[in-house]
């Protein structure tokens, strides 16, 4: 837990910067706003006492921490600013100070939640950008093992609790232990029997509000789980909502998500009975204890030990010295829910990814010769192998297609070139050299992948276009567009290329959605581009504009093309049929229909179709 608590103030890094000022300016705080009640007693004095006259000080008081001294040096002003004692000047005097010592005490702490404020404001800043660099560097992998919506839940709402943590970091060190202490020196300097008394009350609070706090731990690690859950749940629906619709689903998702709701109430609602009974029990016994003070008091002023004004003086500070107590165990609170916060950050921070860099890995500068596969295995659990033992060669500006039945391995094939995975035996090789030894930057520098599910953005068309590039020109931008045959209907959008596409291109068809998708690749003009069922889902005119701009696309790259119509790959230089992992035949579209194999099979499938 400790261990924790230090790595996550290492976000607020340098502390000092924020800690020192902190400091100084809640010592300040302090001090003159226990100053403002003691001039409760002159107050009190001047208007109830009828032999009360200030005596002449004509030098500068020594310093001590009593009520004598604090009389003494009201009396050195006085005199200095009087001839003499008349009971309004003394008032107006008092005024003056009570404003002076108000605005110094509230300008101090302005200063220090200023700092706390920038505190917060740095340490987030900080902590999401470290998360989402942390997410974005994650492999492929880890994506298919998490929900998205409790990785968004961790980015947000745990990083929002944890940068609370750490600020109140401050408060719990400085401000609110330098108002305790200030409050209890005042206290002394008017009467050390009722202050004996009640620093002996403070441990008390301090034990049934910290049992309190104690028990917040655990529910607030399991809000925090809900949360994630909730996101998740919320995301998914938004995504889904058109099929959730079409299968008359909505009661059911509904349902599922009033579930988690109601259970995050009702952990909410557990954390919220045990916080919410600190402040009223911390209040009960603090009116007990001045109960008390008040008859021991009362005995005090009776037997002429302490004057009437300073025992209400007395009372007055008592009354306020329960708040920074109760603030104080708050914070303890809010670090204890920070802590568990953090443990959920720190497995999001500590994952490595599965696929990393090698020392030393070279930049790849380009494809010249060939790409191999030399007797690749590959499995996601480590149980079933989805590819088993697959060798073969894509020449520089070949075209191969990968056919098969479903499941087959096809698309996990294609995703171990760009090493979303990387195999589990065998090896990849570009010009003789393992895809190990080059860094993933640059590998994927010289690749362009455009599948069936295409992913666009919540931005402009030129936007989308220009992620495959980000520092085209328009001119650029235009021609990419053209060769996509993705021109014409954003000729046809209101604002052209700076039409907004929506939620991941939703204000598009599928067609146009594919189109933009291949003008992306046709901007980065990749040496090796990888085609994934690319038009497996359009209708049949989306399918020929994307076809003929997927040949434009094709014209002397390398490329790996992954087809469910097959009738898009009878040119291909050579076609290769997977079946369960393996490679089941290869060779052109004429040899393997020679051969009345798998692959003459499922094209007389396709045309009976």
């Amino acid at each position: 837990m400790f261990k924790t608590y230090l790595r996550l103030l290492g976000f607020a890094r340098p502390i000092e910067k924020y800690a020192i000022p902190y400091f100084f300016y809640s010592l300040l705080y302090a001090l003159f706003n226990s100053l403002t009640f003691m001039l409760i007693i002159p107050i009190l004095n001047t208007m109830f006492d009828e032999g009360f006259t200030p005596e002449p000080v004509e030098t500068l008081p020594p310093l001590e921490l009593n009520q004598e001294y604090l009389t003494a040096l009201f009396n050195y002003a006085y005199s200095h600013l009087f001839d003499t004692y008349d009971r309004q000047n003394v008032l107006i005097l008092l005024a003056c100070v009570a404003i002076c010592i108000s605005l110094l005490s509230n300008l101090f702490r302005y200063l220090g939640a200023w700092t706390v404020e920038s505190m917060r404001a740095r340490t987030l800043q900080r902590m999401r950008n470290e998360m989402f660099s942390k997410v974005m560097d994650m492999n492929v992998g880890y994506f298919s093992e998490q929900r998205k919506g409790d990785i968004i839940s961790k980015i947000t709402s745990d990083v929002g609790v944890v940068q609370f943590c750490i600020t109140n970091t401050l408060q719990v060190a400085f401000r609110e232990p330098f108002l305790i202490i200030g409050y209890i020196v005042m206290m002394l300097a008017i009467s050390w029997e009722l202050s004996a008394f009640s620093v002996l009350f403070l441990p008390v609070v301090a034990l049934i509000i910290g049992n309190i706090v104690k028990r917040l731990r655990h529910p607030a690690r399991t809000n925090q789980k809900r949360t994630g859950e909730l996101v998740a749940t919320l995301d998914e629906s938004l995504a889904g909502i058109k099929v959730i619709k079409s299968y008359n689903a909505t009661q059911y998702v509904k349902q599922k998500f009033y579930e988690i709701s109601a259970d995050l109430a009702r952990l909410t609602l557990s954390m919220a009975r045990r916080q919410q009974l600190a402040s009223p029990m911390s209040e009960f016994l603090g009116i007990t204890a001045v109960g008390v003070i008040l008859v021991f008091g009362g005995s005090l002023v009776a037997k002429g030990s302490l004057d009437p004004g300073g025992f209400i003086a007395f009372v007055a500070i008592f009354s306020q010295i329960t708040r920074p107590v109760r603030t104080f165990i708050d914070q303890f609170a809010n670090i204890n829910q920070g802590i568990a916060a953090g443990e959920r950050i720190f497995s999001v921070i500590d994952s490595r990814p599965e696929i990393e860099d090698r020392p030393g890995a070279r930049v790849l500068q380009g494809l010249k010769k060939k790409i191999e596969f030399r007797d690749v295995h590959f499995s996601y659990d480590g149980t079933r192998e989805v590819i088993d033992g697959i060798s073969f060669e894509i020449l520089r500006g070949q075209t191969v297609a990968l056919v098969g039945p479903s499941g087959g391995g096809k698309s996990t094939l294609s995703e171990l070139i760009p090493r979303f995975y990387d195999p589990t035996s065998g090896d990849i090789l570009i010009d003789g050299v393992s895809l190990r030894d080059y860094t993933q930057e640059s590998l994927r520098a010289h690749m362009s992948v455009v599948a069936q599910d295409t992913v666009l953005f919540n931005d402009t068309i030129e936007g989308n276009i220009a992620m495959g590039k980000p520092s085209a020109t328009h001119e650029e931008i235009v021609e990419a567009a053209r060769i996509a045959n993705a021109d014409s209907f954003i000729a046809e959008c209101e604002k052209g290329y700076q039409t907004n596409i929506g939620d991941r291109g939703a204000k598009l068809s599928g067609g146009q959605r594919q189109r933009l998708s291949i003008a992306r690749a046709v901007l980065k003009n990749p040496d090796i581009l990888i085609l994934d069922e690319a038009t497996s889902a359009l209708d049949t005119e989306s399918e020929k504009l994307v076809q003929e701009a997927l040949n434009k696309l094709l014209v002397g790259r390398t490329s790996v093309v992954i087809a469910h119509r097959l009738s898009t790959i009878h040119n291909a230089d050579r076609i290769i049929v997977i079946d369960h992992g393996r490679i089941a035949e290869q060779g052109t579209h004429n040899e393997l229909m020679a051969r009345n194999g798998i692959y003459a099979k499922l094209i007389e499938m396709q045309s009976f179709d």
